[in-house]
């Protein structure tokens, strides 16, 4: 591959990564477990806070809380409607229940259980889950590629994909302020940190410009809102100014930035760790139908269908959930042009 290429991948990992695990970070800081430590640190302060999972504490990051509060932590097996209905019965006696799985077994196995006995009962249990999208090369079975969908029908249920190190940890400090039914995806180990802890703030129901630009708009949200920074940055390098909104909430949607968004642009790619239906980009559509907006638009996102095994980094390369693939969609919406 050419050095003269941005899209230039450095070395390739030496082994194998753990279940859930993000690629080696070359060229962004990161932090180790930031959901665990940012959950010990709302732990120290709030003594109601208690956190179960489904054998899964170790592939999400829940061993900080579990060392440092072992009265507070509980294993309930492979068991995922156990898991939600324990949390949902210490909520409804004062405490804060967290409680960690991966993705598709909280809303393939547990749904029902979290549409009524949490979201309908309003009770203030976080739902963390590992494996969203493709982030895992175990198949169908593991990797979470419509959870998004599932869970932003759920009435009175907040639904987060947070982008980074930073707004991760900042989720579980607003939940733990302001406590509510929430699910939340989750990345584990070594995090990148993309956006400033010093000047970004997260807040429920409220999306971020993290790049102004030029006629091409990008709406994001999760782990790819990191590939849709890159991507910007990289077509600017070839002359092409492009804006990158990002958007961590499905639930509660800010439709209104959205729409000043797209108002501000000539052409949208919407970019997602998710199946391209039922998504960000079907709340980006239904956002800008409603306000009688048109604009030509892109998605970027996974295919509706159940995705092969194999290596994280190929998937995400072959399904264009990279800056590269981004750029390449931006490029193509640019060709051929508006009506």
């Amino acid at each position: 591959m050419s050095r003269a290429d941005p899209f230039a991948a450095g070395p390739q990992p030496a082994h194998t990564k753990g279940m859930g695990e993000l690629d080696e970070i070359r060229h962004r800081p990161f932090v180790s477990a930031p959901f665990g430590k940012a959950l010990v640190e709302v732990g120290r302060r709030e003594p109601r806070i208690l956190a179960l999972t489904a054998d899964l504490a170790k592939y999400t990051d829940l061993s900080p809380f579990a060392e440092a509060f072992p009265d507070r932590f509980y294993n309930l097996g492979m068991a995922e409607q156990a898991l939600v209905g324990a949390a949902a019965g210490l909520a409804k006696t004062g405490f804060l229940p967290v409680a960690t799985t991966y993705a598709v077994f909280a809303t393939r196995r547990a749904f029902d259980f979290i549409a009524i006995q949490i979201a309908k009962s309003g009770l203030p249990v976080l739902i963390a889950v590992g494996l969203p999208g493709l982030t895992t090369g175990y198949g169908a079975t593991h990797q979470g590629i419509e959870d998004l969908a599932l869970m932003a029908a759920v009435p009175g249920l907040a639904v987060v994909d947070p982008c980074d190190a930073t707004e991760l940890g900042q989720v579980v400090e607003a939940w733990a302020a302001a406590p509510r039914p929430t699910y939340l995806r989750i990345q584990r180990g070594n995090v990148p940190v993309v956006l400033d802890p010093e000047s970004y703030r997260f807040a429920f129901g409220e999306a971020r410009l993290l790049r102004p630009g030029g006629e091409v708009g990008i709406v994001s949200t999760g782990l790819v809102s990191e590939r849709a920074l890159d991507a910007a940055e990289a077509l600017a390098r070839q002359g092409l100014e492009v804006a990158v909104l990002h958007v961590p909430c499905l639930v509660p949607f800010d439709a209104a930035a959205v729409v000043d968004f797209a108002r501000s642009v000539r052409l949208l790619v919407t970019a997602e760790n998710h199946l391209i239906e039922g998504g960000l980009g079907t709340r980006v559509v239904e956002a800008l139908y409603g306000a009688g907006i048109h604009r030509p638009l892109r998605r970027v996102g996974i295919p509706m269908r159940y995705i092969e095994c194999g290596a994280v980094p190929t998937l995400q390369e072959r399904y264009g959930l990279t800056a590269r693939g981004i750029a390449t969609a931006v490029r193509e919406l640019l060709r051929e042009g508006t009506p």
